[in-house]
Protein backbone atom coordinates (compact mmCIF):
# COMPACT_ATOMS: atom_id res chain seq x y z
CA UNK A 1 0.00 0.00 0.00
CA UNK A 2 1.66 3.40 -0.74
CA UNK A 3 2.00 6.31 1.28
CA UNK A 4 -1.31 8.28 -0.71
CA UNK A 5 -3.43 5.23 -0.26
CA UNK A 6 -2.58 5.00 3.47
CA UNK A 7 -3.00 8.74 4.38
CA UNK A 8 -6.69 8.42 2.66
CA UNK A 9 -7.72 5.86 5.22
CA UNK A 10 -7.41 8.77 7.49
CA UNK A 11 -10.24 10.83 5.92
CA UNK A 12 -12.56 7.96 4.89
CA UNK A 13 -13.04 6.19 8.66
CA UNK A 14 -16.29 6.42 9.72
CA UNK A 15 -16.24 5.17 13.54
CA UNK A 16 -12.86 4.67 14.65
CA UNK A 17 -9.45 4.36 14.51
CA UNK A 18 -6.71 1.83 16.81
CA UNK A 19 -3.06 1.74 16.25
CA UNK A 20 -0.52 -0.97 18.31
CA UNK A 21 2.70 0.55 18.82
CA UNK A 22 5.68 -1.36 20.17
CA UNK A 23 9.32 -0.84 18.76
CA UNK A 24 11.70 0.74 20.37
CA UNK A 25 11.90 4.00 18.25
CA UNK A 26 11.25 4.27 14.44
CA UNK A 27 12.83 6.47 12.53
CA UNK A 28 11.46 9.70 11.91
CA UNK A 29 12.23 12.87 9.59
CA UNK A 30 10.55 16.82 9.25
CA UNK A 31 9.79 18.37 12.29
CA UNK A 32 9.51 14.79 14.36
CA UNK A 33 13.13 14.52 13.88
CA UNK A 34 13.40 18.40 14.90
CA UNK A 35 11.41 17.14 18.14
CA UNK A 36 13.45 14.18 18.80
CA UNK A 37 17.06 16.21 18.43
CA UNK A 38 15.74 19.36 20.96
CA UNK A 39 14.83 16.51 23.32
CA UNK A 40 18.36 14.65 23.10
CA UNK A 41 19.84 18.44 23.37
CA UNK A 42 17.25 19.56 26.31
CA UNK A 43 16.24 22.29 24.54
CA UNK A 44 12.74 23.48 23.91
CA UNK A 45 10.71 21.36 21.52
CA UNK A 46 9.39 23.09 18.12
CA UNK A 47 5.34 23.95 18.65
CA UNK A 48 2.89 20.99 17.82
CA UNK A 49 -0.69 21.86 17.95
CA UNK A 50 -3.71 21.93 15.64
CA UNK A 51 -1.95 25.32 14.23
CA UNK A 52 1.00 24.14 13.58
CA UNK A 53 0.41 20.37 12.89
CA UNK A 54 -2.10 18.49 9.96
CA UNK A 55 -1.94 15.40 12.10
CA UNK A 56 -3.40 16.89 15.00
CA UNK A 57 -6.05 18.70 13.40
CA UNK A 58 -7.41 15.78 11.62
CA UNK A 59 -7.61 13.90 14.83
CA UNK A 60 -9.36 17.18 16.74
CA UNK A 61 -11.65 17.89 14.09
CA UNK A 62 -12.63 14.13 13.46
CA UNK A 63 -12.81 13.53 17.64
CA UNK A 64 -14.87 16.90 18.34
CA UNK A 65 -16.99 17.55 14.94
CA UNK A 66 -17.56 13.81 13.77
CA UNK A 67 -17.20 12.33 17.07
CA UNK A 68 -14.91 9.63 15.71
CA UNK A 69 -12.32 7.99 18.13
CA UNK A 70 -8.76 7.24 17.77
CA UNK A 71 -6.76 5.40 20.36
CA UNK A 72 -3.22 3.71 20.41
CA UNK A 73 -1.78 1.46 22.47
CA UNK A 74 1.95 2.19 23.23
CA UNK A 75 4.07 -0.63 24.27
CA UNK A 76 7.16 0.19 26.23
CA UNK A 77 10.08 -1.15 27.21
CA UNK A 78 11.80 -0.93 31.42
CA UNK A 79 13.71 0.77 31.08
CA UNK A 80 11.85 3.14 28.58
CA UNK A 81 14.33 3.69 25.79
CA UNK A 82 14.97 7.17 24.47
CA UNK A 83 12.62 7.27 22.07
CA UNK A 84 9.91 6.32 24.15
CA UNK A 85 10.50 9.22 26.76
CA UNK A 86 10.86 11.51 24.31
CA UNK A 87 7.66 9.97 22.26
CA UNK A 88 5.73 10.16 25.86
CA UNK A 89 5.99 13.96 25.79
CA UNK A 90 4.12 14.33 22.17
CA UNK A 91 1.48 11.92 23.33
CA UNK A 92 0.39 14.55 26.06
CA UNK A 93 -0.11 16.72 22.74
CA UNK A 94 -1.81 13.92 20.81
CA UNK A 95 -4.52 13.45 23.86
CA UNK A 96 -4.59 17.01 24.64
CA UNK A 97 -7.11 17.13 20.96
CA UNK A 98 -8.60 13.84 21.68
CA UNK A 99 -6.49 10.95 20.96
CA UNK A 100 -6.81 8.31 23.87
CA UNK A 101 -3.22 6.98 24.86
CA UNK A 102 -2.96 4.12 26.73
CA UNK A 103 0.48 2.52 28.33
CA UNK A 104 1.47 -1.51 28.81
CA UNK A 105 4.75 -3.12 29.16
CA UNK A 106 6.29 -5.36 26.61
CA UNK A 107 4.93 -8.63 26.87
CA UNK A 108 5.23 -11.85 24.62
CA UNK A 109 2.39 -12.17 22.69
CA UNK A 110 2.65 -9.05 21.41
CA UNK A 111 5.77 -9.83 19.42
CA UNK A 112 3.98 -12.10 17.86
CA UNK A 113 1.50 -9.35 15.97
CA UNK A 114 2.87 -6.72 14.27
CA UNK A 115 2.21 -2.82 14.52
CA UNK A 116 -0.99 -2.58 13.07
CA UNK A 117 -3.64 0.27 12.57
CA UNK A 118 -7.50 -0.81 13.13
CA UNK A 119 -10.12 1.35 11.19
CA UNK A 120 -14.02 0.91 11.92
CA UNK A 121 -13.68 -1.92 14.68
CA UNK A 122 -17.03 -3.82 15.12
CA UNK A 123 -18.49 -2.56 11.71
CA UNK A 124 -19.03 -4.12 8.33
CA UNK A 125 -16.40 -1.51 7.29
CA UNK A 126 -13.53 -2.88 9.62
CA UNK A 127 -10.11 -3.09 8.01
CA UNK A 128 -6.73 -3.90 9.56
CA UNK A 129 -3.10 -2.45 7.65
CA UNK A 130 -0.26 -4.12 9.20
CA UNK A 131 2.92 -2.07 9.35
CA UNK A 132 6.11 -3.58 8.48
CA UNK A 133 9.55 -2.10 9.87
CA UNK A 134 13.09 -2.48 8.89
CA UNK A 135 15.55 -2.61 11.75
CA UNK A 136 16.41 1.12 11.79
CA UNK A 137 12.02 1.24 12.54
CA UNK A 138 11.85 2.76 8.34
CA UNK A 139 8.26 1.43 6.85
CA UNK A 140 9.02 -0.96 4.56
CA UNK A 141 5.64 -2.20 3.46
CA UNK A 142 2.35 -1.63 4.86
CA UNK A 143 0.44 -4.59 4.40
CA UNK A 144 -3.77 -4.06 4.07
CA UNK A 145 -5.97 -7.21 5.70
CA UNK A 146 -9.09 -7.79 4.16
CA UNK A 147 -9.75 -11.69 6.02
CA UNK A 148 -12.74 -11.06 8.11
CA UNK A 149 -11.21 -13.90 10.63
CA UNK A 150 -7.82 -11.70 10.85
CA UNK A 151 -9.33 -8.83 11.24
CA UNK A 152 -11.62 -10.28 13.70
CA UNK A 153 -8.73 -11.64 15.47
CA UNK A 154 -7.10 -8.26 15.42
CA UNK A 155 -9.84 -6.72 16.77
CA UNK A 156 -9.96 -9.03 19.53
CA UNK A 157 -6.57 -8.68 19.87
CA UNK A 158 -6.99 -4.48 20.24
CA UNK A 159 -9.64 -4.50 22.40
CA UNK A 160 -7.33 -7.38 25.04
CA UNK A 161 -4.39 -4.44 24.73
CA UNK A 162 -6.93 -1.84 25.18
CA UNK A 163 -8.08 -3.21 28.57
CA UNK A 164 -4.36 -4.54 29.98
CA UNK A 165 -2.77 -0.94 29.26
CA UNK A 166 -3.23 1.73 31.54
CA UNK A 167 -3.99 5.70 30.52
CA UNK A 168 -1.08 7.92 29.25
CA UNK A 169 -1.86 10.29 32.40
CA UNK A 170 -2.08 6.93 35.01
CA UNK A 171 1.03 5.87 33.41
CA UNK A 172 2.96 9.03 33.29
CA UNK A 173 2.12 9.62 37.25
CA UNK A 174 3.51 6.35 38.06
CA UNK A 175 6.46 6.69 36.19
CA UNK A 176 7.14 10.15 37.59
CA UNK A 177 7.14 8.78 40.86
CA UNK A 178 9.12 5.49 40.31
CA UNK A 179 12.01 8.06 38.75
CA UNK A 180 11.92 10.55 41.68
CA UNK A 181 11.62 7.44 44.49
CA UNK A 182 14.70 5.42 42.76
Amino acid sequence: MNSADFGALFDSFTTSVFRLEQRPSYSVGGSEADRLTAFRDGTPRPERSVRTSPWLARIATSTIVDSKTWTRVRVVDDPLTEYQRAQLESYKESQAVGEQIRITGRVDRVHTVPDFWLFDAGTDRAHVVLMHYDNDGSVLEREPVTDPGQVEALTRFSELLISESVPLNEFLADWSSAVTDG
